[in-house]
């Protein structure tokens, strides 16, 4: 057997993994097709000596082919153009609105997932369906959209949010308020213990003060603290959907302060984003 078909039959083995990696970033089956083909042609061309990693290493070179698909696309006005961070979409919560019946529901869904999807900016695309789908690591993704790791996890947090804000299999946001209600009340209450229980063990709680870094607290016990410590009696909170996800607005004197967003699995808290203090609020479009 010569190297070139050596090469070949370790790339075929390879071929159907590449060909759902492209299909999730792309969402086109002949474009990912072709994306790995071309990936193939690459290869063979250049060989693949020295490689120690050979299927982390064609993930990186499909991933970089579909990164390009995407911002040739952005630049014919196809996806935004903006590679960045997308601002998050707070909405009125309008709960007991006559519901859809099943069937409309499940076509509602499915094209709001798509149109979720190809609303993502290329950076955000590509991170979270490596990491989420893919399980490659954040620094593998950072090397490959030239980010930190740090801003490479934002990406994909934001990414996440949109896909579930598409996605019912978590419950309407409707379903899973009474959890972030009861949140509130024990925050206001001083409960420590009832924090704690309303929290997943490994809740990250995630505070973007309008700075380049966001703060992270992780833990149920930690995150019940800073509850706590900012709990606010006299603050009004004002229902909204952020993202698709339960949240609120928190105004004090008439002012809104905060922005946060509840990510519920079940009836724990998994995810807390909080949008923070009045200056970083201000950049928000709020209903």
């Amino acid at each position: 057997m010569t190297d070139q078909e050596s090469l070949a039959m370790r790339f075929e083995e390879h071929r159907p993994r590449l060909v759902r990696l492209a299909q999730r970033m792309l969402g086109s089956t002949a474009e990912a097709e072709d994306v790995v083909q071309d990936v193939w042609l690459r290869i063979s061309s250049a060989g693949a000596d020295g490689i120690d990693n050979f299927g982390g290493w064609l993930t990186t070179i499909a991933s970089r082919a579909c990164l390009n698909v995407l911002r040739s696309r952005a630049t014919r006005g196809e996806t935004p153009l903006d590679d960045g961070i997308a601002e998050p979409v707070v909405e009125a919560d309008r709960r007991g609105a006559d519901p859809l019946d099943d069937a409309q529901l499940a076509d509602a869904v499915g094209a709001a997932l798509m149109l979720v999807l190809d609303r993502l900016s290329p950076a955000e695309r590509v991170a979270f369906v490596l990491h989420d789908s893919f399980d490659v690591p954040f620094d593998q993704i950072a090397e490959l959209l030239d980010r930190s790791p740090g801003a490479v996890r934002q990406l994909a947090s934001r990414a996440r949010r949109r896909v579930r804000s598409a996605d019912t299999s978590g419950g309407a946001a409707s379903d899973r308020r009474p959890v972030v209600d009861a949140f509130f009340a024990a925050a206001r209450a001083g409960d420590f213990d009832r924090l704690v229980a309303l929290l997943s063990p490994d809740v990250e709680l995630r505070i973007d003060g309008g700075l380049s870094a966001t703060s992270i607290v992780r833990g149920a016990a930690a995150v019940a603290s800073q509850a706590l410590l900012f709990a606010a009696p006299a603050a009004l909170l004002t229902p909204v959907l952020v993202d698709g996800l339960p949240g609120v607005v928190v105004m004090i004197d008439g002012r809104a302060v905060s922005v946060m967003a509840f990510d519920v699995e079940g009836d724990r808290i998994a995810v807390i984003d909080a949008f923070a203090g009045p200056e970083r609020v201000a950049e928000l479009s709020l209903p």
